[in-house]
């Protein structure tokens, strides 16, 4: 952390706990999240180019977490540094990498039992994160400047969601020039979720405004395309299994003259004898044939934890493979204890594109297989250790840029995550 930002934390800090001193029904928390992570990268996220050195680093996120509680009144405030070991100069003053910014910044204002709106910086994680989620894989993590009027009562919850952004304080207009895949200018959601003894379902309708920009800079106003995303999550049980899935549906416009008409679909068994986990199952995402089409069928899903889903190598939906030939992924799973507080997960993925290939080229991209092995070794203290493997089809070299597909693909990683909490009040 550099040190122009501490006198920040600590004016932070301090009005947190001047606030406690003078409630004294208040109750103040503060906690870390430190977490260095190893990895090596050979063909991770893409294939292996020929005559290339593999990637190797130690990359940390340094998290303080503060909170605040008071009778109707919840605080967050989380300040983080993530940086690569040795990004900076030992002797630097100054972090000059940027590394250092806020997290979290939000307060939640309980009107009654029932209802409650929270404003600020915030996660916004639903179900299993496939539309909207933390990233906590990220070190950075994932957050959304909005706000939220929530609603729950027994065993039903609804939230709504709304967010504008801007990029400055402007005097006249409101183009908004930060572009990316997902960067939205405005974003509306409705949220509903039922509960019961031994399943739920959920519904989601998601609302995102994108500013499209013209001129020599592309700095101009044009005007903003909406994409649309409906859909549900549900559990349900068959005797001793456990099943989950989801199904979506965007629709609306992919960029200003294109329109969009893409699914989500995903269902997965689980059974759990004794302390072991298996599990089948399958997700498929349309996409759009590569001989093009004139109307946009890839499913793009968004704002979820997308390093997830469709094997940990990323070669998927994570800040790649957007307005593609989509995906069909089949998988199975294996967790299982290795002692008292250890487990080693497998899993096996089987992707084939969801649209055609060129040249009716064969649909089958390759086999991933994964494997993470967790051990808590104390309290507040975990180890996690991953290896992945990718046997590449000549079909994943037609969707990844021509990259060869005969060179090795593997990834390893080893993380710690210390996560103590600093204080607490009782």
């Amino acid at each position: 952390m550099s040190k122009n930002r501490l006198p920040f934390v600590k004016l932070i800090l301090f009005f947190l706990l001047f606030l406690f001193i003078q409630n004294s029904n208040a109750q103040l928390e503060i906690g870390a999240d430190i977490r260095p992570r190893f990895e090596y990268r050979h063909g991770f996220n893409n294939l292996f180019p020929n005559n290339t050195e593999p990637a190797a680093f130690v990359v940390q996120r340094s998290r303080l977490n503060v909170s605040y509680i008071m009778e109707n009144l919840d605080i967050m405030i989380s300040v983080q540094d993530v940086s690569v070991w040795g990004d900076t100069r030992q002797i630097d003053a100054t972090d000059s990498n940027n590394s250092f910014s806020l997290f979290r910044a939000w307060f939640e204002y309980h009107i009654n039992e029932n209802w409650s709106t929270k404003l600020g910086r915030q996660v916004l994680s639903y179900d299993d994160q496939r539309i909207l989620g933390g990233l906590d894989w990220a070190m950075q993590g994932r957050f959304h400047d909005a706000g939220l009027i929530k609603y729950k009562k027994d065993n039903f919850m609804a939230h709504f969601g709304f967010a504008f952004s801007q990029q400055s304080q402007m005097r006249e207009g409101n183009v908004f020039t930060i572009q990316g895949a997902s960067t939205y200018k405005a974003l509306q959601f409705a949220y509903l979720k039922k509960t019961w003894e031994n399943s739920s379902a959920s519904l989601l309708v998601l609302n995102t405004g994108f500013q499209s920009l013209t001129g020599v800079d592309n700095d101009i106003a044009d005007s903003v395309f909406y994409k649309h995303t409906v859909g549900s999550y549900f559990t349900f049980p068959i005797d001793n299994v456990k099943m989950v899935g989801s199904a979506y549906y965007q629709f609306g416009k992919s960029n200003k003259t294109t329109d969009l008409s893409a699914y989500q679909v995903s269902l997965e068994a689980n059974y759990k004898p004794n302390n072991t986990l298996f599990a089948l199952g399958l997700e498929l995402l349309s996409g759009t044939d590569q001989s093009g089409d004139s109307k946009n069928k890839s499913f793009l899903p968004l704002y979820g934890t997308n390093h997830k889903f469709n094997g940990f190598m990323d070669y998927f939906y994570v800040g790649n493979h957007a307005n593609n030939v989509g995906l069909d992924d089949f998988y199975g799973k294996v967790v299982f204890k290795t002692g008292e507080k250890s487990t080693l997960l497998a899993k096996a993925h089987y992707f084939l594109a969801n649209a055609n290939l060129n040249n009716d080229a064969d649909k089958y991209l390759g086999t991933e297989l994964d494997f993470v092995y967790t051990n808590k070794i104390a309290k507040n203290v975990k180890l996690n250790i991953g290896y992945s493997h990718m046997f590449a089809s000549d079909s994943m070299s037609l969707i990844k840029g021509g990259r060869p597909n005969d060179n090795t693909n593997n990834w390893g990683w080893a993380q710690l995550i210390i996560n103590p909490t600093l204080f607490k009040s009782n």
